[in-house]
């Protein structure tokens, strides 16, 4: 049985997430253009895209999803140990294309990688417009690992996170769950569920429950200085 997807142009065309593929899990639509007006009407729409280099640009909205509730998610016992050494330092919006790009890279275990450099142009622009946001971990002044996303309301949706020393991306994400939480956030998306995600805490979300917080926050006033560029290592507890 041949199945057709819309073909997605401009923010009219993206349909009810109800009629996203159970197999592959999901997949809503595709086109050609990834532009900051699409980009933010499909969050707005639990939609998000996915694809890699050569391919049209695939559109999601997978059931279940995986999530982190900022509130409820702890540290492991390792982690605060590593925490408590305070050899780091932890900004947010300090070097985006940097953390972009490093999360693009590809290594010889991933030879490939959905962050194409469409991709981070169109994310690139997001960020540039306020909409887009990065935690950075630094020791010694060198970035050694982090993570970006897009933050709308009081939710945070997760794109990706490197490492280049032990634990620097967990340390990314244990400072953006306390950001979040420091501002009420309920919810941090995670897209599609892994064993990572879920080794880490992340919990899965149904879409329906995704979507019924999606549209009770992602107009919820944030403080002006929320994302505003700052060191936030000293800012929280643990």
């Amino acid at each position: 049985m041949t199945i057709e997807l819309p073909f997605i142009q401009k923010p009219e065309d993206f349909p009810p997430v109800s009629e996203a593929l159970a197999d592959p899990n999901g997949l809503l639509g595709f086109g050609d253009i990834l532009s900051i007006d699409l980009l933010l009407s499909a969050y707005r729409r639990g939609i998000f895209p996915w694809f890699n280099e050569g391919e049209p640009v695939f559109w999601w909205s997978p059931n279940p999803r995986a999530a982190f509730y900022p509130d409820k998610t702890s540290p492991s016992r390792s982690l605060i140990k590593r925490l408590r050494k305070r050899n780091y330092q932890v900004t947010i919006n300090q070097s985006f294309h940097q953390v972009i790009a490093q999360c693009a890279q590809r290594f010889v275990n991933r030879p490939e990688t959905w962050i194409t450099r469409e991709m981070q142009i169109a994310y690139g622009q997001l960020h540039e417009a306020g909409y887009a946001h990065s935690v950075e971990v630094w020791s010694d002044e060198q970035l050694v690992g982090g993570l970006y996303g897009v933050s709308m309301g009081q939710l945070f949706f997760g794109e990706s996170m490197f490492h280049r020393s032990t634990d620097a991306s967990k340390i990314a994400l244990f400072y953006l769950l306390e950001h979040c939480k420091s501002a009420n956030f309920p919810l941090i998306d995670c897209q599609l569920p892994n064993p990572h995600l879920m080794s880490l805490g992340a919990k899965q979300v149904s879409r329906e429950d995704f979507l019924s917080y999606l549209y009770n926050y992602r107009d919820k006033d944030v403080h002006p200085d929320f994302w505003r560029t700052r060191v936030i290592s000293d800012q929280y507890r643990f």
